[in-house]
């Protein structure tokens, strides 16, 4: 059984006059102790999925599913209070920009404090603080932080960006989440720092069989740490395989314009020569293509492009295009 099972989620900007599909008709499953990786360009709908699993979209937003289930469960036959009520006790997320999401007025140790959940506490509201700050500590050294006693004491400002990081994710592993979603958790970061971030990341998943859903706009980056991976172009499922599938043989043009863009896959280029890239940018919410979304831009678009393409499976690897890559290897 899949942890999280969605077919056909689809998210709409609500208006007046022309509400506007964000996210058309997109699948994704994820398994007990599965590393994921959500790969697309900026603007591509990963971080609008990700907040639709936990259920942060405000009311301008409105989801829809063929199916949304958690560990078994339908979640859109709930409200969204019995939903966020689930996902919340389950998943947890953290963010591009940790230095935004932590109170830039309260301490470390306070903010850690406080995240801890209250199940884990008893006794006297004196014992029940000191537990909090034993937990504080706890969850400090599971990030890889031993100078837990100056950390406690600093404000936000006062850390660079991985130890926010590594902040963050100690705040959600307070939670004891079955799924962590990283979105773009190493943004801005130097690569060293980056480095660091994903190697705690991986050993969150072998140590506690932590399932990551890992979003990020570099697909190179990402093939060093996932299990399975997912492109996303513009709102619209692209393709879905194995790690290895994705990089060496991808079946869409989306997709293996992603892999050449990459040093990796571009090696044995002379000095200073130019890597692959698709002409043109992805299009803004306002002037969507019909159909296939990526047929401006496309080498490959023709004619039957203008109405979206189904989604194909081959030996587990899905992928939607017309006029695939698949016969090519």
């Amino acid at each position: 059984m899949n942890l999280l099972d969605i077919r056909n989620l689809s998210i709409v900007l609500k208006s007046a006059t022309n509400p506007i599909l964000a996210v058309d008709r997109v699948s994704l499953t994820m398994k007990e102790g599965e590393v994921r990786g959500l790969v697309g360009e900026s603007g591509s709908g990963k971080s609008l999925l990700a907040q639709a699993i936990i259920g942060v979209l405000d009311d301008k937003w409105q989801v829809d599913a063929d199916r949304f289930h958690w560990r078994g469960n339908d979640l859109m036959r709930l409200s969204l209070d019995e939903r966020k009520a689930i996902i919340s006790k389950d998943v947890a997320m953290i963010f591009q920009e940790p230095m935004a999401c932590l109170d830039p007025t309260m301490t470390i140790g306070e903010q850690l404090a406080e995240a801890v959940d209250c199940d884990q506490l008893s006794g006297y509201f004196w014992q029940k603080k000191q537990q909090r700050k034993t937990n504080a500590i706890g969850l400090l050294h599971k990030v890889g932080i031993k100078q837990h006693e100056v950390c406690l004491k600093k404000y936000p400002h006062q850390l660079n960006d991985a130890l926010c990081q590594r902040v963050m994710i100690a705040m959600a592993l307070a939670k004891r989440p079955i799924l962590l979603i990283a979105d773009e958790p190493t943004a801005a970061m130097e690569s060293t720092n980056q480095g660091q971030i994903f190697r705690l990341l991986a050993s969150l998943n072998q140590l506690k069989n932590m399932s990551i859903l890992l979003i990020s706009h570099d697909l190179e980056n990402v093939t060093h740490w996932t299990n399975t991976i997912t492109v996303m172009y513009s709102g619209q499922f692209v393709e879905a395989g194995t790690t290895k599938q994705i990089f060496e043989q991808p079946f869409h043009p989306y997709t293996r314009a992603l892999v050449d863009s990459s040093p990796k896959a571009n090696m044995n280029l002379p000095s200073k020569s130019r890597l692959m890239a698709l002409p043109g940018s992805i299009p803004i919410l306002q002037h969507l293509p019909i159909g296939c979304r990526l047929g401006p831009r496309c080498p490959k678009a023709q004619q039957a492009c203008v109405v979206a393409p189904k989604v194909s499976n081959s030996h587990g690897h899905q992928y939607s295009c017309h006029f695939s890559l698949k016969g090519s290897y």
